[in-house]
């Protein structure tokens, strides 16, 4: 399995969890779901996908942060993983996953130490936007007796982190080239404002075009005798758009795991595996229902969730930490199991601690949430 690797912190014949074999309408709430046939679909789509295509999948493991899901995306031809924070690479690599692009800028003294620490033990690399980053991972590198891959982030549009294309971008591949202890291995490129463009057609083409600035930044770079190893950026609403380019090498897929209500909403080949099982606690009124989850469970930052089989309800209210405002609602009763799906599942399986693996509600695991919290 490609970046895998035996690690003693990971016991094998653990003792199987008393809800194995339970129905979901036996959980407690709110309980984070994972139907394991969508999600295996999900994951057997993707692969088959990029099997025959020159550009290879690094999935992020920020959609899930699970140990378990990250594994079975490398069992199925992933190169590595991705991560948006060095605690979760930390999380990846003591269970043995040990090829980790961390997709963002590490900084500061404290997480130097840790970074090195991990570059001693496998494939890392960490993106880089600035001299000053490149020059404090070389001396933490040099000065712990490793080498870290620096990848030049490319603003391509989206305004976050990442210098400019072309000359910028070319001459902080030079400076990094200099430096001991690091080693320039190519590009991190991301289209984020434009991946929840609804309308596919435009989403593709403004997508595309963002893209092109990253490749032709790695055509100078391959013009001034600098080799470029790698471009990796992309995400799952561009798989099959900037995926597809010729000069894009790892396409950062993630939520096509899980899926989620807004996702589903950009690329509906791929079904929704993630829901949060959730009780009626209240009915104020003959049309209102009060649920017990709010944003404390379940993330919203892409609007309310959706209450799966009723995507006709409205839901007015999710700004409250443990509750939610349900309108229009049937004859439901007090107790009533219901299931909702998040606006945002990124953020949702941040909040969880474990994920209860069912197939037609029965369920088959249980798997901890290894990186959730995990924000430093």
């Amino acid at each position: 399995m490609a970046g895998v690797t035996e690690s003693p912190l990971v016991t094998p014949g653990t003792v199987a969890d008393p809800r194995v074999g339970q129905t979901i309408e036996s959980l407690d709430t709110p309980t984070l779901l994972l139907d394991r046939p969508a999600c295996d679909r999900n994951l057997q789509r993707m692969a088959n996908h990029f099997a025959s295509r020159p550009a290879k999948l690094r999935p992020h493991f920020k959609n899930h942060k699970c140990v378990q899901l990250a594994r079975r995306q490398l069992e199925l031809g992933a190169v590595g993983m991705t991560c948006a924070k060095l605690g979760e690479a930390e999380v990846l690599f003591d269970h043995g996953i040990t090829d980790v692009l961390i997709a963002n800028q590490v900084v500061g003294d404290a997480k130097l130490a840790r970074l090195v620490n991990l570059a001693g033990r496998g494939d890392l690399r960490v993106a880089v936007d600035h001299a000053d980053q490149a020059l404090a991972i070389s001396h933490a590198a040099a000065s712990a007796g490793v080498v870290v891959g620096l990848l030049v982030e490319v603003d391509i549009g989206m305004g976050r982190c990442g210098v400019a294309p072309g000359e910028p971008a070319v001459a902080l591949a030079r400076l990094i080239r200099s430096l001991p202890a690091v080693r320039f291995d190519g590009l991190q490129a991301f289209e984020g404002h434009l991946v929840n463009l609804t309308d596919r057609d435009d989403r593709t083409r403004q997508a595309t075009a963002a893209m092109r600035s990253a490749i032709d930044t790695r055509r100078r770079l391959e013009a001034a005798g600098i080799a470029v190893a790698v471009v990796s950026g992309c995400s799952s609403a561009t798989y099959d758009s900037t995926g597809e380019l010729a000069g894009v090498d790892e396409v950062q897929a993630g939520t096509y795991a899980t899926m989620d209500r807004q996702y589903h909403r950009l690329v509906p080949e791929f079904e929704i595996a993630l829901s949060v099982l959730v009780s009626v606690i209240s009915r104020p009124t003959a049309r209102k229902a009060v649920l017990d989850i709010g944003v404390k469970g379940a993330g919203g930052e892409f609007g309310v969730p959706e209450i799966k089989g009723h995507p006709e309800l409205q839901i007015p209210f999710f700004l409250s930490e443990e509750h939610t405002v349900v309108n229009g609602v049937p004859d439901w009763k007090i107790g009533q199991l219901l299931e909702l799906v998040p606006s945002h599942a990124c953020t949702t399986c941040n909040l969880h601690r474990e994920i209860v693996v069912h197939d037609s509600g029965i369920v088959i695991d249980v798997w901890p949430i290894e990186a959730s919290g995990r924000l430093s």
